[in-house]
């Protein structure tokens, strides 16, 4: 089927044509990188050419409807006078009352009369001795007629109506002329074009203004975060006074900024604290071994080489947790998930370690799995057991039981030796605290023992707390329970 609108369908395929085209330009390989160098790369760009496309799309749909309706109305309201022109020539002819020429009311264009032989009966007066007039495009009742004689040429809205005279049947055409329309159509048109360009220029510059407001706390925020280096930690981004996302995001960043400061000052503290544990007993050893070295009685050397052996153990032991808090530091969550017999790692760990000065009372039932890593646990309940021991007047016990409600493993270990006052029982996990620095020296702890505990519980997701028994202190550790697949 032809298309009714030739200039339409033309337009179409020059659209379909010119799509493709862009296309494949911007998938050469020699245009994409151009069109990728020369796209919008900052949000604000982005952001306002986004509500300006936005906002064009809505009024070119907007004008269209606008357009439709207008052009629509005006046509009815052309037709309708041409009908009624139409009717009324066509009841005079019906009359016999046809006279020459016919009159022409307002808005109407010409008035022929047509009989069924071809010859003009009656005409309007601009047409007065002319022949019939035939159409040169038909279509959606826009016609246009060739006027020449009148000296002009436009569209027409044709009505054609039948009516039957005392001489025989004759043709009624009434054009009514769609200039007015036309008219009409183009000013709104090129009215609509100048608001929406007008609006298009006043959405782009709110939004590019009010975007740059928006993003203004950000490019500070980036700035200041810019200019913090590591030994700027106590520096903060601004925040901004409203309730939003940017200051969400700049509390966020502070907060942030709070651990890494926090976390700064306690790689600083631990690192102070390490040298002066390590420098004590390196003084200590060195001094041993020039006197033992230049002392002339064995005996005196003897006993010398001995006591540099005690610290060289004690140097080894705090190496060796200064290694595990680092290995505990650097892995964070990413601990080993296997299943781990808790109640069979307690009974080997406990008689590892033997039973020394004070007894180990235990407690353990079968059947309490935990997930985690085994070798670590192992560590939690040694370094927990030779607290234990430091502080134990007469007994140790050591308690694993399962808590009903929760289905954690809770392991206390008890010790029936002095309690521990409230103000130290968290101040006890910090590194290198001793409530009684020369004995622990002495015993030869190093002060790490109780937060390796702490750390290794907290990397499998529980907890160690100090509790207060009837007959001493109790360290209680509390581990999530092995979740068993259904």
């Amino acid at each position: 089927m032809a298309d009714p609108d030739p200039a339409r369908g033309v337009l179409r395929s020059t659209r379909r044509r010119a799509r493709t085209l862009l296309r494949r330009l911007t998938r050469h390989p020699r245009v994409a990188p151009l069109v990728t160098r020369l796209a919008p790369r900052s949000v604000r760009t982005r952001t306002t050419l986004a509500a300006c496309a936005s906002v064009a799309v809505v009024l070119l749909a907007a004008s269209a409807a606008v357009l439709l309706l207008l052009r629509a109305n005006l046509e009815r309201t052309v037709e309708t006078g041409a009908r009624e022109q139409a009717q009324a020539v066509a009841r005079l002819a019906a009359d016999g009352h046809l006279t020459a020429p016919l009159p022409l009311d307002h808005g109407t264009d010409f008035i022929q009369v047509i009989a069924a032989d071809g010859t003009v009966v009656a005409a309007s007066q601009n047409l007065a001795g002319r022949p019939a007039l035939a159409p040169t495009g038909a279509g959606d009742g826009h016609n246009t007629y060739n006027l020449h004689a009148l000296g002009e040429e436009h569209h027409q809205r044709v009505t054609t109506l039948t009516a039957d005279t005392p001489t025989g049947p004759v043709t009624v055409h009434v054009g009514a002329s769609l200039r007015t329309a036309d008219t009409a159509e183009d000013l709104t048109a090129a009215a609509l074009a100048a608001l929406s360009a007008v609006l298009l220029l006043t959405v782009g510059a709110l939004t590019w203004r009010a975007t740059g407001r928006a993003l203004r706390p950000v490019e500070a925020i980036r700035a200041e975060v810019a200019a913090i280096g590591d030994r700027d930690l106590d520096r903060r981004v601004p925040e901004p006074r409203s309730d939003d996302e940017i200051a969400r995001l700049a509390g966020t960043m502070n907060a942030m900024l709070d651990r890494l400061e926090a976390a700064g000052a306690r790689q600083r503290r631990f690192i102070a604290d390490a040298s002066h544990e390590l420098r004590s007993p390196l003084a200590v050893l060195r001094t041993q071994l020039e006197v033992a070295l230049t002392h002339p009685d064995p005996e005196v050397r003897a006993d010398l080489v001995a006591g540099a052996l005690e610290d060289t153990e004690r140097l080894q032991s705090l190496a060796a947790d200064l290694l595990l808090l680092a290995r505990l530091d650097a892995t964070g969550n990413d601990h080993a998930d296997a299943p781990v017999d808790l109640t069979e790692l307690v009974r080997t760990t406990t008689r590892a370690r033997g039973t020394g000065t004070h007894p180990v009372t235990l407690h353990a039932p079968d059947g309490i799995t935990v997930t985690g890593n085994a070798l670590w646990l192992g560590r939690l309940l040694t370094n927990l057991l030779d607290n234990a021991r430091r502080h134990a007047r007469h007994r140790v016990t050591v308690r694993l039981s399962r808590d009903a409600a929760t289905g954690e493993a809770v392991l206390d270990v008890a010790n029936d030796g002095p309690r521990i006052d409230p103000a130290d029982r968290e101040r006890i996990f910090e590194r290198f605290t001793r409530l009684d620095d020369a004995r622990s020296r002495d015993d030869g702890g190093t002060g790490l023992g109780l937060p390796i505990a702490r750390d290794i519980a907290t990397l499998h997701g529980g907890t160690l707390t100090v509790r207060d028994t009837p007959d001493g202190t109790t360290f209680r550790t509390r581990l999530p329970g092995r979740r068993t697949q259904p």
